[in-house]
């Protein structure tokens, strides 16, 4: 029979010696955190404890979850996708839609088919096509604060930003940046009934944009979603909104947390500020760097089928979480992890995920964040926390930061 662990659910198949009180939502730097830095504030996992947990509420709404805390261990989870999927149905659950987030929610060896049809959409060659205009954002964005001599990061320009690409790659005008922001803004980080709300907003305004490409093809992402064929058919409507969703849920938070996060470090870190304005070409494997030290996201697969892995019996309906932030900390992969060295060798970190669910926008991402360090740093003198502010950063399925005030002479 099931037991309880203060209170959550601890299922009969979990050795009580495996069971930690461990929870992205609520443990130490967590919740919301004045100066936090729950990144570094999970790496006591690798000094203390099994590698392997189970930690019986770990979820957005109280499940429990298995913990894989070894980079290797991880890739071993994310490689099984026929015992671990990756299909979770987050809108069914939240919205009563079947709409499966195409590909992240498809399981090989259908989920090969997709990725195959949208790896040129984010190829090195698109981002390549893409930067100037992600460029002229930033350079917008920033000198639109510039001689104020301060700036709030999160409003002022990391969402706005990462919101402006995602519009350029939607074909959707620059007119409506406001409006997804707020959309962006109730989905990640309002009340549960503001994102179901937002959930369902998003999920006409694709449903609309697509009925508009069909009457009116144009040369953006929708038009070429409505062309495409896999396997010789035209993808569904449902495969269609699918892949237009996730776009939007992947692609928003992640990124302006990930500059939320550079931008904090390099405040609080003046030597590394200053390296990199003496260096350029150090940015781009600081940016790597960055990527592990601040990783967002957690993987979160669902076993389906009993399976003991290192002698530890998982069962279907198990979930397990893979968490970058402490892989991408596992001193067995990475020497000396908790010290940020901006020119690390050999940095093969796991910030986009392992295995065939490796993200698929990960060169976009990558070339955001460099665009966005390149043009803050040529355009803002050195810069600094403003005075009396504490940026809040908070831990969930996705890490980020609440605000950053920043200021300089």
């Amino acid at each position: 029979m099931a037991t309880r662990a203060a209170g959550a659910v601890v299922p009969d198949h979990v050795p009580p010696s495996l069971v930690r009180d461990f929870s992205y939502f609520r443990g130490p730097e967590m919740e919301p955190t004045p100066c936090g830095h729950p990144q570094a504030a999970l790496s006591f996992v690798h000094r203390e404890g099994p590698a392997i947990f189970y930690a019986p509420n770990n979820t957005y709404d109280g499940r429990g979850t298995w913990v894989f805390t070894k980079a290797e261990d991880q890739r071993a989870v994310l490689n099984n996708t026929e015992v671990f999927s990756s299909n979770r149905g987050i809108f069914k659950a939240a919205l009563g839609e079947d709409l499966p987030m195409v590909p992240l929610e498809v399981d090989p060896p259908d989920h090969m088919k997709f990725r195959a049809l949208l790896n040129p959409l984010l190829s090195p060659r698109r981002v390549d096509a893409m930067e100037a205009g992600a460029r002229e954002r930033a350079v917008r964005l920033i000198e639109g604060f510039k001689a104020k001599g301060t700036c709030e990061v999160m409003n002022d320009f990391a969402f706005p930003f990462a919101v402006g690409v995602f519009l350029q790659f939607l074909g959707v005008s620059d007119d409506r940046r406001d409006e997804f922001l707020g959309w962006a803004n109730e989905q990640f980080h309002g009340t549960l009934e503001q994102r179901l709300n937002a959930m369902r907003t998003v999920v006409d305004f694709m449903k609309s944009l697509i009925a508009l490409r069909r009457r009116e093809p144009a040369d953006d992402f929708v038009s070429f979603l409505l062309a495409a064929e896999v396997e010789g058919r035209p993808l569904t409507d449902k495969e269609i909104l699918g892949v237009a969703v996730l776009l939007f849920e992947a692609g928003l938070d992640t990124v302006a947390a990930a500059v939320g996060f550079d931008l904090y470090h390099l405040a609080t870190h003046p030597e590394d500020q200053q390296r990199l304005r003496g260096d350029k070409d150090l940015i781009k494997p600081a940016v790597e760097e960055l990527f592990r030290a601040y990783s967002t996201i957690q993987m979160l697969r669902t076993a389906v089928c009993d399976f003991e892995y290192k002698g530890i019996p998982i069962r279907a309906g198990d979930l397990i979480s893979c968490p970058t932030m402490i892989a991408n900390r596992d001193p067995a992969e990475f020497p000396d992890p908790d010290r940020i060295d901006l020119a690390r060798d050999n940095n093969r970190h796991t910030a986009f995920a392992y295995g065939p669910h490796r993200c698929l926008g990960s060169h976009l991402a990558r070339r955001e964040l460099i665009v966005g360090l390149e043009e803050f740093l040529a355009r803002i003198p050195t810069f600094r926390l403003k005075a009396g502010s504490s940026p809040i950063t908070y831990g969930g399925y996705v890490f980020g930061i609440e605000n950053l005030d920043l200021a300089w002479d």
